[in-house]
């Protein structure tokens, strides 16, 4: 969760946002996310994991200040 993603470096401009369940993660990964329920995964266009956020609100800003253009996942 707290692993750098150098945002510069070969990604597209648009970035997918989809809710993920705490519980359908990895042991560590549950283990580190502080009590929520749910998380918010941003993915590049090959689907690759580009971060992981406890908020829909700061998976669409942190895109937006990397120059990307998010776009939810339902």
């Amino acid at each position: 969760m707290h692993t750098p993603f150098d945002f510069s470096q070969g990604a597209e401009r648009i970035v997918y946002v989809k809710a993920v369940a705490v519980a359908d993660l990895p042991k560590d990964v549950r283990d580190s996310a502080g009590g929520h329920e749910q998380l918010y995964a941003v993915h590049d266009a090959e689907g690759g994991q580009l971060a992981l956020v406890a908020d829909r609100r700061l998976a669409f800003v942190l895109a937006r200040q990397n120059d990307m253009t998010p776009v939810p996942v339902h």
